[in-house]
């Protein structure tokens, strides 16, 4: 086998990944140990950071197949690393094989009967070994999933329960009957204990590995390097700052440890009964089910521990963990194609597919239907991190890196500074051995001058904004579990909505009926619980065809369910646990509309009126139900009146999907004009269809019948008209969204023209605006796939609708402003299965499309997904906004998710809004707006800090050479700023201005103008240079002026000029020159250029804040931030008053000499003017940036970084485009690869 080969594992998949084989290498070991000895501990400090050099540095590539370690990398844009050892998993043969046979074939991963089919399952072969009683198996595991080593495959994989490749049949006559004990202990050594298991890291595990963190390394030298230097305060302070710090994000990340463990520990162990081949019951923990296991469901329900599909009986379960609905779902057991009247065939189970008929992990069995002899049965698919639920956990134990420019530009910003660091470094050095320095004294001042540069504050001050903007975004109700997201939310360009629940209100309405009679629609009536109606088939269709249940005596289920039951009045009865177990069948659910409803005499001569008449009691018992499948858009149930021989079957759904299962004879020629008046209206519109079943069919059969046997030839019976009102303040919130350039989309499971409609009513489509229905349709019958598009008809009145006026074809609208360009007069809207085969057979047009969708209808929950991706693409930020039901994957996948959920479903998303309203959409962006900008502000004080000191450090150290030239010919040290100087400068200013410069609200309005995305950008960086020189210039200016003055001596500054000084203004007297004598200043750091230094220095700092802590259009004005006021208010008065005042005992502690009144007055006109300067400068920032950005722009013809910026240019000049009305595109057969398509207009 080829040692330098590369593997995928999980092909196609979100966590696919390359993997290469690596083995030991004894002498590479050995060089690597003498590094680290050698480096101090560095080297190995740099291997644990990068994975990839210490597999490389310490193995040699060897076969996948035989290999010790993996090193593994993933496939998306982040290209990580990790690395895992591999480990070797004995296996004793099972009972009741031969040893041969189980060394080879082993399905899904776990033993099998030597009786079953195993090509029908996906196999797994071991490695084979001499030793006929055991193998050995080969794995390794990574991110809590265990890969095992395929011999058929030649890779590694994961093990797989009876979630893939296992069919329905195969459920039902191969693995219904239990394990058997050597079968389930053989099946527990390869998937090991079924638990989520989410371990708290001990305190010290979590210190060793947040101390091991770059940053903290860096520091740590620091100190040391301090401590060397005699710097004892400010080493003090900073490992002080640095155990805070440390402390605080020990608690932090603990914290959320313990809250997922709390959350996933619901199941962890619990009794469960298990039935085992030879039909006896076994009582074991919930941690030793494996895939196989037959579960026994309690009748007093239980939190599910695994994933199981329903063989037996029905369970009512509440799915809010998952879905984000607290509606309880009705499961029953999966459909037998063995005993079917029209079999499935081989369909294979799916725990997607047959979602009705699989327990989810985690989920909570409220109750379950039991009957005498048979017991609630569910056979276990999937266990441990593998379930639905596992998978969510995974997802939150390993997210995938934040990619954000701000945070990428945030690095080079740190490369930056270190390659300044680079040249002080070279600079001290060149200069120390020029002087002949110590050897000592170059190597500290020369590693010291990197300690000043790269601020170790830096990172306590990056977060400190997004911690204020988390506290905001908590007091207005949001809440967030990914802080780092914040920043992000301040880019945000496009936000999804969902409908229901989100942008309209979470209930429908029942507005009315429409009944058909003799093929007709009849008027709309609006009162349907009246005794006209009571027996009709309509009324006993919304009696029947639903899934609520009775919990606790309360009547719940899916709203629309319930708005319809109530609408008619009637009584719901389910038979006790009693009543079933003394009958050996089922026992139905019974309703009967109220006795006040019931005609006292003989009944009206109601034509319509066909079912058997009781003049006492009028009851419907529901035998069977088929529960709504989003697949098929539709329900339907099996009911029977009290004492007729005959059985109904009722079907309600999808309009469009009803009426193709009835005869064609019964559905009104006008239905699809009466339907899409009401859609176009916003009405959400239900059909209902009914069919006497045939004598035959006994309650035994329909048990077994499939639904497809009893959903077809109907008679259709008419329509549901519910009205789904929009939220108050909806068009309001949209409207602020639009005036802020941020495109608006809707998503959602409803029917096409009623989210059209809806986005019409919410203002997301102008009454002005053009809506082009893209409708595609895949390859069929040897034909390509094709759309066609449909310009969707205004809401205005015209004479003639269906006419297209050429006029009326969108106008393209040529912007100024790039950003401007999304806001255009036409939108596309789609349906879920266009929108699939776009994505499959029409790539070109995606992005395209991307541009201008604004409606898709009938999504799925991972259309949902791929949708969010597909506008990632074309580099939109994302938003998505939805309550949580079956949203969950587009909020985990867009940058800023947002869900209206408080139950645990918003575990997957970033934000989650505490009241149910879309105005926590602009609230949010302008914290992240307000956040983004602190950071902005942030970096930009930050790097003026570094670069300050530094400059201030390095005037110094060439000052302290001079003098100790002519002075000390045999010590040549250098200067420095003391020890209470940086004290001062660091803690005092930098950290209480950095703190409350972060503390600024947001501002209280959305503008149209976005902040930058990075650092890189023309204003900002123009920005921070123009400081920078503005700050050297006035440090070198007092510098070098001070030298220019006729006092001053390049000695040291005790001499007879001290009581001159004190004349001309100090006001003590000799104490300096007292304590001076007395305590001589070894570093000298107590001289004229020092001391002017520090005070400009320390003023510069204050104005760089100022002149950077802008405010509106994203933030508050500084003024409003009193903290930050008041700080730099309080160190002004005090650096002010030391400079113009000084105390001899504030002068000793900060090593500053006495120099003349007239020099004070100097050094506060200098800063006078470089605050002027500064300012000035830093107001004209933005003015100055935007011409030089245009100017540029027009030299170069730049195009747009922004890809669907870069479209829209390209779309103004193309004819092409938008489609024209009544065209078709179809894809070219041979040229299916790149999606290329072409244009054909249809005659």
């Amino acid at each position: 086998m080829d040692k330098e080969e590369r593997k995928t594992i999980n092909q196609g998949q979100e966590d696919e990944m390359e993997i290469y084989g690596y083995n030991l290498c004894r002498w590479k070991l050995a060089i690597v140990s003498l590094g680290v000895v050698c480096t101090g501990g560095f080297l190995l400090l740099l291997l644990y950071w990068m994975p990839e050099w210490r597999v490389k540095a310490t193995c040699i590539r060897a076969a996948v197949k035989d290999c010790e370690v993996v090193l593994l990398r993933t496939t998306d844009e982040f290209r990580m690393w990790f690395c895992a050892k591999i480990r070797l998993l004995s296996l004793e043969t099972p009972p009741f094989s031969s040893p041969k046979s189980m060394a080879n074939k082993v399905s899904n991963g776990h033993a099998v009967h030597l009786t079953e089919n195993l090509a029908e399952e996906n196999r797994l072969e071991m490695n084979k070994y001499s030793q006929p009683q055991s193998q050995q198996i080969r794995y390794f595991t990574h991110h809590s999933v265990k890969y095992f080593w395929n011999d058929t495959l030649h890779n590694f994989v994961f093990l797989k329960g009876l979630d893939e490749g296992v069919s329905c049949t195969s459920i039902y006559e191969k693995h219904s009957a239990g394990l058997t004990k050597g079968m389930h202990a053989y099946r527990k050594l390869l998937y090991g204990v079924n638990e989520i298991a989410v371990k708290v890291p001990s305190v010290f595990k979590l210190l060793i590995k947040e101390v091991l963190n770059p940053f903290y390394i860096f520091q740590l030298f620091s100190v040391i390097l301090w401590s060397t230097d005699e710097y004892y305060y400010y080493a003090i302070a900073i490992v002080i700052m640095s155990v805070v710090s440390i402390i605080s994000s020990l608690y932090a990340i603990r914290k959320q440890y313990i809250m997922l463990h709390d959350m996933v520990a619901a199941h962890s162990t619990v009794r469960v009964s298990v039935c085992r081949v030879n039909e006896e019951i076994e009582e074991i923990f919930s941690t030793d089910l494996v895939p196989g296991d037959v579960m026994v469901i309690p009748l007093n329900g239980t939190v599910m521990p695994c994933d199981a599909v329903l063989i037996n009986g029905t369970c009512i379960v509440n799915e809010s963990m998952l879905t984000g609905e607290s509606v309880p779902v009705t499961k029953t057991n999966l459909p037998n194609p063995s005993v079917d009247v029209k079999g499935m065939g081989d369909e294979l189970y799916s725990p997607e597919t047959h979602r009705r008929h699989t327990l989810f992990c985690g989920t909570t069995v409220i109750q379950t239907r039991f009957y005498t002899g048979e017991l609630v049965k569910a056979i276990v698919v999937r266990t441990g991190f593998s379930t639905s639920k596992g998978q969510l956990v995974r997802s939150i134990l390993y997210p995938k890196p934040t990619d954000f420019k701000l945070y990428r530009d945030a690095y080079l910003f740190l490369l930056c500074l270190v390659a300044v660091a680079g040249i002080g470094f070279i600079y001290t050095i060149i200069n120390s051995i020029l002087n002949e320095v110590e050897v000592g004294d170059i190597i500290i001042e020369s590693l010291d001058i990197i300690t000043i540069t790269v601020p170790p504050a830096l990172p306590a001050a990056m977060t400190a904004g997004i911690v204020y903007a988390q506290r905001r975004l908590k007091k207005v109700g949001i809440f967030c579990i990914s802080p780092q997201r914040i920043n992000i939310c301040g880019q945000l360009n496009l936000v999804c909505f969902d409908k229901t629940g989100t942008l309209t209100e979470d209930g429908l309405d029942l507005w009315g009926i429409q009944r058909v009679e003799n093929t007709r629609f009849l008027l709309p009536e609006e009162k349907v619980c009246n005794e006209m109606l009571v027996k009709s088939q309509f009324v006993a269709c919304m009696a029947t065809c639903h899934s609520l249940t009775k919990i606790e005596g309360v009547l719940s289920g899916d709203p629309l369910d319930l708005k319809m039951f109530e609408a008619i009045g009637w009584i719901l009865e389910e038979a006790t646990e009693e009543e079933t177990a003394l009958h050996n069948r089922i026992m139905p659910t019974v309703v009967r509309p109220p006795k006040q409803l019931l005609p006292e005499s003989t009944p009206a001569g109601n034509q319509e009126m066909e079912l058997f008449e009781l003049p006492a009691i009028y009851e419907i018992g529901i035998v069977r139900q088929f529960p709504f499948s989003s697949a098929l858009q539709r329900m339907s149930v099996v009911a029977r009146v009290l004492g007729d021989r005959k059985m109904d079957a009722y079907v309600k759904g999808a309009p469009e999907v009803i009426a193709s299962l009835c005869k064609p004879e019964t559905v009104p020629v006008d239905f699809e004009k009466v339907l899409e008046n009401y859609t176009k209206q916003g009405f959400r519109v239900i059909a209902l269809a009914h069919r006497k079943l045939e004598s035959k069919l006994t309650w035994h059969k329909v048990q077994n019948i499939s639904r497809d046997a009893i959903e077809n030839n109907m008679d259709f019976m008419g329509l549901i008209i519910m009205q789904n009102k929009l939220k108050r303040e909806t068009p309001a919130v949209l409207e602020d969204l639009h005036k802020a350039n941020i495109r608006t989309v809707m998503v959602t499971g409803d029917n096409m023209l009623t989210a059209v409609s809806v986005a019409r009513d919410c203002g997301m489509i102008l009454p002005q605006d053009k809506v082009i229905i893209a409708e595609a349709l895949p390859p069929k019958d040897g034909k390509v796939a094709k759309i066609n598009w449909h310009y969707a008809d205004t809401l205005t009145q015209s004479s003639d609708s269906s006419a297209i006026d050429s006029e009326a074809i969108p106008v393209k609208l040529v912007h100024d402003n790039l950003e401007d360009l999304q806001v255009t007069r036409y939108h596309f809207a789609m349906n879920g299965k266009s929108f699939s085969v776009i994505l499959e057979h029409f790539q070109d047009l995606v992005p395209k499309l991307m541009l201008h969708g604004t409606v898709f209808a009938r999504m799925a929950p991972d259309q949902k997904t791929q949708l969010v991706e597909a506008l990632q693409n074309v580099d939109y930020f994302v938003g998505m906004c939805g309550d949580g039901a079956n949203d969950c994957g587009a909020l985990k996948r867009a940058h800023g998710g947002i869900s209206l959920s408080e139950l645990e479903a918003s575990v997957a998303s970033p934000f989650t809004s505490k009241t149910p309203s879309i105005s926590c959409v602009p609230n949010l962006i302008r914290e992240g707006r307000a956040a983004l900008m602190t950071s902005f502000c942030v970096f930009k004080f930050m790097a003026l800090y570094s670069i300050i000191q530094y400059f201030s450090v390095t005037l110094l150290y060439s000052c302290r050479l001079d003098i100790f030239l002519r002075t000390l010919q045999n010590v040549k040290i250098l200067s420095n700023l003391g020890d209470f100087q940086f004290l001062f400068i660091d803690l005092a200013i930098i950290l209480v201005v950095v703190f409350t410069m972060s503390l600024n609200p947001a501002w209280k309005e959305l503008v149209a103008q976005r902040p930058p995305s990075g650092l890189i950008s023309g204003a900002l960086l123009f920005s921070v240079l123009s400081q920078i020189i503005i700050c050297i210039g006035f440090q070198s200016l007092g510098f070098f002026w001070v030298k220019q003055q006729t006092w001053y001596k390049e000695s040291h500054p005790h001499s007879d000029t001290q009581e001159a000084f004190n004349t001309t203004g100090s006001l003590y007297g000799n104490s300096s020159h007292s304590y001076n004598e007395t305590n001589p200043d070894r570093h000298n750091i107590e001289n004229y250029e020092n001391t002017t230094v520090f005070f400009i220095s320390s003023f510069q700092y204050l104005i760089v804040a100022i002149a950077f802590s802008k405010g509106k259009p994203f933030r508050q004005p500084c003024y409003k931030n009193y903290f930050f006021v008041v700080s730099l208010i309080i160190l002004y008065v005090f650096i002010l008053f030391i400079m113009l005042h000084p105390v001899a005992s504030i002068d000793q502690i900060l090593q500053i000499v006495c120099v003349p009144y007239q020099w004070r007055v100097t050094m506060l006109i200098i800063v006078l003017v470089n605050a002027f300067v500064s300012i000035m400068v830093e107001e004209s920032v933005d003015w100055w940036g935007k011409c030089c950005l245009s100017w540029a722009l027009n030299c170069r013809k730049k195009m747009p970084k922004a890809k669907y910026m870069y479209l829209a240019q390209e779309l103004l000049v193309d004819p092409e485009w938008p489609p024209k009305p009544q065209t078709t595109t179809e894809a070219k057969a041979l040229v299916k690869e790149n999606g290329s398509c072409q244009i054909i207009t249809i005659t």
